[in-house]
């Protein structure tokens, strides 16, 4: 009979087979469509606005599909950030320079970088006009810019509170999840009332307010502390996730942990000397004194998707969304023009798994384009969160628009069940894969 050793060393073989497996059969897909589909030769202009996740990963897979195509990148940021790390460096788990590598590093040779930002996009006349005054014209032009932290939108705040009077904001960017980790693991150590919050807005990963919480409770209680603190999930609605069968099993969790939610509270002011958050509630504002609070702003497209007519008219009107085809990813009024990542107006999908499944959909959508063929590549929600319950333990929650659970690995990673190795596909695997994806390999 296998001792818990050998199960554990079983498990643990399984996992790194798995993610060797995964990575390799990515790369081996890549390489086969390189080595039966030769380059197609076009003089098509091809404009990215964005080189986050979306962006680079598009152009790395366009230089290699198309021969003689004009693609262009136009982003002001030096540095890359790798957004599923900020969790880890907010939780104590990895340094602030863990999530940073330079934009130029993942990006191919025959693409052009415009270091500025997209001021204007003319859709009509197939322009897009960068700070300095530069006009690009464009035959194809993909949106993916991300989305803006709107941070002013809670008065009294501001992120140079971030790690000072028990505040935090790991989605700021890596000096704030470091600085986060300085006023939560005072926390930790103190106890006290920790208040986490959610916007009422859509926003990228839903499940990082959630992962921030379990962690810090986890915190609290290797420091023997969890008697000393009480922790309120302040959440936007009266469901802990967006998918029924997820929000059951996080409030089981939170009720196992004495983690109390207080439903369809959004937060709207801090007065940060008296230490007070104040949120808006169905029965008008309420008002939390805290020791340790984690604020995630609204989130919002920027403002040259709105300027530019690009958003939706009847839906997320507050946010501006980019208003496109949720399976094609494709404008509905512009079909020349696509969405990928944060910005696009669908229903799930501001993940880095949810660019992952995007990508391949708009660069068919664009060499179908230039074909003069039908595109058969879909998207169909796919979302992925490994949702952290622990240091050490994690669900890996995959779904799509319709709210099925669509894991991928059944049979061998329960999606519902706190696992190391999920905690692994966090933790070890998902950079190896994010970085591939940059590639163009995965």
């Amino acid at each position: 009979m296998p001792t818990k050793t050998d199960k554990l060393n079983l498990n643990r073989r399984a996992f790194f087979g798995l993610a060797a497996g995964g990575m390799a059969a990515g790369a081996a897909v890549t390489t086969a469509q390189s080595a039966h589909a030769a380059p197609i030769p076009t003089k098509a202009r091809i404009v990215i606005i964005g080189a986050g996740a979306g962006g680079t990963a598009l152009a790395n897979r366009l230089v290699t599909r198309l021969d003689g195509a004009q693609i262009t990148l136009i982003d002001p940021r030096k540095e890359h950030l790798y957004q599923p790390g900020l969790s880890l460096v907010a939780a104590g788990l990895k340094p602030a320079d863990y999530v940073l590598s330079k934009t130029t590093d993942w990006l191919p040779s025959g693409v052009t970088l415009i270091a500025e930002k997209a001021a204007a996009i003319d859709p009509e006349a197939k322009t897009v006009a960068t700070e300095s005054g530069q006009t690009v014209p464009y035959d194809f032009l993909v949106v993916a810019p991300g989305l803006i932290l709107d941070h002013d939108a809670i008065e009294g705040f501001s992120l140079d509170m971030v790690g000072q009077n028990g505040i935090g904001a790991l989605y700021a960017g890596p000096q704030y999840a470091a600085a986060t980790w300085r006023a939560a693991s005072k926390f930790a150590e103190e106890g006290g009332h920790g208040v986490f919050t959610r916007p009422a807005t859509e926003m990228k990963c839903a499940g990082a307010p959630l992962k921030h919480t379990f962690l810090i409770d986890d915190r609290l209680r290797r420091a023997g502390n969890r008697g000393k603190a009480k922790i309120t999930y302040a959440n936007n609605s009266g469901a802990l996730f967006g998918v029924p069968i997820v929000a059951e099993k996080v409030r089981m969790l939170f009720e196992d942990r004495t983690i109390a939610p207080a439903y369809s509270h959004v937060l709207k002011a801090v007065d940060a000397g008296q230490k007070r958050a104040t949120f808006a509630t169905p029965d008008g504002d309420a008002e939390m004194e805290y020791d340790y609070l984690h604020v995630i702003p609204p989130q919002r497209a920027p403002e040259v998707i709105r300027q530019s007519g690009l958003s939706w008219a009847d839906k997320w009107t507050d946010q501006g969304w980019v208003e496109c085809d949720k399976f094609t990813l494709r404008h509905l009024r512009y079909d020349s023009i696509w969405a990928l990542g944060d910005v696009a107006g669908v229903p799930k999908g501001k993940t880095a798994a949810s660019v992952k499944w995007q990508v391949p959909v708009v660069e068919d959508g664009i060499v179908s384009a230039i074909t003069g063929t039908q595109p058969t590549e879909t998207y169909h929600g796919y979302t992925s969160c490994p949702m952290i319950t622990r240091i050490g333990r994690a669900m890996l929650v995959e779904f799509d628009y319709n709210n099925n659970l669509t894991p991928s690995f059944p049979g061998i990673i329960a999606p519902l069940e706190e696992l190391w190795i999920s905690w692994l596909m966090k933790e070890v695997a998902l950079k190896a894969t994010y970085n591939a994806m940059l590639r163009g390999r995965a």
